[in-house]
């Protein structure tokens, strides 16, 4: 399985092998990565838990006084060379908090132990640093990734490259990022590595509620070959009563539909509600996990799975005390009946017992039953919009601006003057690059498509305000200008 070239025209591969990608995923669909190899007996186990860590820094216009004219770098750049402005002092230990898994997994295993951890890394993270030079990370990342001897415990999961929200992304766009991702974790520590890349992480775990938005992101995700992904307890809800998950600790099958009556589906493993990094730095959910015991499901007795996911480097909590509580939890949960379990992992161990996907219980994003009490699906778009304003303007507790980590953060509402650059920029790409059909393969593909997802990361809405808006409002003028003026076919 051959592979690819990390760069290309000092840029990160994110397009143009999409049949290479592609064809190696499907070689590797429906291939055991677990059975029999992680030394975990499924049927003595009582209960289990699964934590992620996620990593991201973006990349702003900040290589220079002038902002027109700066340097793209990592914010973790500008954090190192600037260490005295609040809390940039921390950019050493941020460092140390993306390859330390590299050093974690190593010992315990050679101390007989069962460690196990998902790691979530955008793309924008990954290009930041081997910008920086900073190649240990990856020397350090790769056996965990690679190697037969310590790659069962660690998990990568899927994540859209430029760290963009799903709910305000243009659904083109995120399968841009989406396949982008895939390209540049291929590039980096190969394709044979990419196929084992299963579960996928919504960014800021953003889930859209708008029905047609909704069933382009499930869509998006299994056209490019994951078998589940991560949803937060509070922004699914179940079909019959619009309540939330009443059995969190059990997969779910993520089901939505569009106004034209198109249905996808996907795995879903439950993040449940609370404060992420003292959870997952506390390692909480194997203590929570210990509390559970088997549960039926279809008729057999399975253990159920507490998931969390946390940022891996954010907060005094996950760079100081993350190091001892892992490697104290992994060391007594080890061989345990409340062992650590990745989400592939786990699924792999369920359906060997004879569970199907058609057995779990069935959840869709917020709200969705709101507007299907009003409708059905296959009544299009127009009647969509009308049920959605009138729901609006009813004074119930609706929104259609998609769920995330916390409830009262809207990721569309307050953020027109970042919002419309982006989208301006994203319709740019379509009427220049996409439109004309330029091979993703040309260099000034590439070159409009890495301003472009830069350009849509989460964090210039986030903040909304202030230098972070000028940076994504920046980012977006340069990638309207590439498409406008250096790509003509």
């Amino acid at each position: 399985m051959s592979d690819l070239p990390e760069y290309l025209d000092n840029l990160p591969n994110l397009c143009g092998q999409e049949a290479a990608i592609e064809q190696a995923i499907a070689a590797a669909r429906g291939r055991p990565l677990y059975l029999g190899q992680d030394g975990i007996d499924f049927t003595r186990v009582k209960s289990a838990f699964a934590n992620a860590l996620h990593m991201h820094q973006p990349l702003i216009p900040a290589g220079g006084g002038d902002l027109r004219t700066a340097e793209i770098i990592s914010n973790l750049q500008y954090m190192m060379e600037n260490q005295g402005i609040g809390d940039n002092h921390n950019a050493p230990v941020f460092h140390w908090c993306y390859k330390r898994i590299g050093e974690f997994v190593p010992q315990l295993v050679h101390e007989g132990k069962q460690p196990r951890i998902m790691l979530e890394y955008s793309g924008t993270l990954f290009h930041g640093l081997r910008k920086m030079g900073l190649h240990d990370v990856f020397d350090a990342l790769r056996p965990v990734t690679c190697d037969p001897a310590y790659r069962h415990c660690v998990e990568w999961l899927g994540a859209p490259w430029g760290h963009a929200v799903a709910p305000s992304t243009p659904v083109q766009d995120f399968r841009l990022h989406v396949r982008a991702w895939q390209h540049h974790f291929a590039a980096i520590f190969g394709l044979e590595a990419l196929t084992r890349v299963r579960g996928f992480s919504p960014s800021e775990m953003a889930l859209p509620n708008h029905p047609d938005v909704a069933y382009a992101f499930v869509k998006t995700l299994v056209d490019a070959g994951y078998q589940w992904v991560l949803v937060q307890e509070h922004t699914v809800e179940e079909p019959a009563d619009g309540r939330h998950p009443r059995r969190p600790h059990l997969p779910h099958r993520l089901v939505c539909t569009n106004s034209a009556g198109a249905t996808a589906s996907i795995i879903a493993l439950v993040k449940t509600q609370g404060s992420d990094t003292k959870l997952v730095a506390q390692m909480q959910p194997y203590y929570e996990a210990r509390s559970l015991g088997r549960v039926e499901l279809a008729g057999t007795s399975v253990p159920p799975l507490v998931t969390q996911v946390a940022d891996g480097e954010n907060g005094g909590v996950m760079m100081n005390e993350f190091p001892g509580k892992f490697m104290d939890a992994m060391r007594e949960s080890s061989h345990s009946e409340t062992p650590a379990m990745n989400g592939t992992e786990y699924l792999e161990h369920l359906f060997a017992m004879g569970i199907t996907e058609a057995d779990l219980p069935v959840v869709q994003p917020l709200f969705q039953r709101q507007i299907w009490e009003r409708m059905q699906p296959g009544e299009g778009p127009e009647k969509l919009a009308r049920v959605i304003d009138e729901l609006g303007r009813s004074g119930q507790r609706f929104h259609m601006e998609g769920g995330s980590w916390t409830s009262d953060l809207s990721w569309v509402r307050g953020y027109d003057h970042v919002l419309k650059p982006m989208e301006e920029a994203s319709a740019a790409f379509y009427d220049n690059i996409i439109k004309p059909g330029i091979p993703t393969a040309d260099p000034r593909y590439r070159n409009a498509l890495f301003h472009l997802l830069s350009a849509e990361t989460s964090c210039y809405r986030y903040w909304g305000e202030g230098l972070w808006t000028d940076y994504g409002r920046e980012l977006c003028r340069r990638t309207q200008a590439i498409v406008e003026s250096d790509v003509k076919p």
